[in-house]
């Protein structure tokens, strides 16, 4: 499993302390290069949304909600769940409509999921990223902070492999040099969640 649109900011004290707990060295881990992903969680504390921004995520949420309804029948929690994957993946400067084709294949869209491997929530994080992203207090059960670990882990990797989305794809997943998952991710994305996708257009009489 994996490591695994404008953001709902982390502000106030809640911000400034998960910010100071990121290590200026980081211990070591499989990333080459964690400045992105530092990156990524700082831009959090000054992530604004004009009117333009939130009436475009309003838009997306109600293209969306649609698609979710027969895998999250409550209809105040897919609004929500869609509202944070819209601001999340923006932050993070990811497609939003990849970051729902990776929770369906990850996950199924369940929060409370936990692999075989020990990888938790929506976008299925190893714990040991809480070492080097944020506080031993995270709970990636958590959807808000499963999807900023998730889409801040993803949008590193797209960094190191220079835009290489199937590379990406493969690392978040812990299978570079296999194709079998971003496969799996571009598959859902295309019959699922892509604007144009016919299996997610309505049926009308006479299709």
């Amino acid at each position: 499993m994996a490591c695994g649109l404008l953001a709902m900011p982390v502000s106030g004290q809640e911000g400034d302390t998960f910010l100071a707990a990121l290590p200026v060295v980081s211990s070591p881990s499989p990333m080459p290069s964690p400045d992105t992903l530092r990156d990524t969680f700082a831009g959090s504390r000054e992530a604004t949304r004009s009117p333009a921004e939130v009436w475009a995520a309003r838009q997306w949420v109600n293209t969306m909600a649609p698609r979710l309804a027969g895998r999250m029948p409550d209809p105040a929690r897919h609004q929500t769940l869609l509202t944070r994957i819209y601001h999340e993946a923006r932050l993070a400067g990811l497609s939003p409509e990849l970051v729902l084709a990776v929770i369906q294949v990850e996950s199924a869209f369940q929060a409370e999921a936990v692999s075989s491997a020990g990888a938790v929530g929506l976008m299925q994080i190893m714990p040991f990223w809480i070492r080097e992203l944020g506080l031993p207090a995270d709970d990636l059960k958590d959807p808000q902070r499963n999807l900023r670990y998730g889409c801040t882990i993803l949008a590193h990797y797209l960094a190191v492999e220079d835009g290489d989305l199937t590379r990406a794809l493969a690392r978040y997943n812990g299978s570079l040099g296999k194709t079998w998952y971003p496969e799996r991710v571009m598959r859902a994305l295309s019959r699922h969640w892509s604007p144009v996708s016919p299996a997610a257009m309505p049926v009308t009489a006479g299709r």
